[in-house]
């Protein structure tokens, strides 16, 4: 028999905290969420913006933001801006398809709902 407490740890979470972020970059921006995963929301941000980088520099995507993040000296040299924080993985995907269609980022790929 498994316990409640067992089944709770494989379950992912659905309710958590989400992160709806900008990253400018040069002349671009992208809009992206994250959930919060680190003890404060600026660390899940950057934390997040550290693997952009590191894909960016480490696979041979030619995504936008990819290219962008590949001219960049460090991932130092990233603007990080905190939109909103949104309770729940749905409610927050949804919120940020609306701020892509405010903000109209030039740096994102993945426009599905704009």
């Amino acid at each position: 028999m498994v316990s409640y407490t067992m089944h709770m740890m494989k379950k992912k979470r659905s309710d958590r905290n989400h992160i709806i972020y900008e990253l400018r970059v040069a002349a671009g921006n992208y809009i992206g969420v994250t959930a919060k995963t680190e003890s404060t929301v600026l660390k899940s941000v950057k934390a997040r913006a550290a693997k952009h980088y590191y894909r960016a520099r480490t696979e041979t995507k030619n995504w936008l933001l990819c290219s962008a993040l590949r001219e960049l000296a460090s991932k130092d040299d990233i603007e990080i801006v905190v939109h909103e924080i949104v309770r729940g993985k749905a409610a927050a995907h949804h919120r940020e398809v609306e701020i892509r269609r405010a903000l109209r980022p030039n740096l994102n790929t993945d426009t599905r709902g704009d």
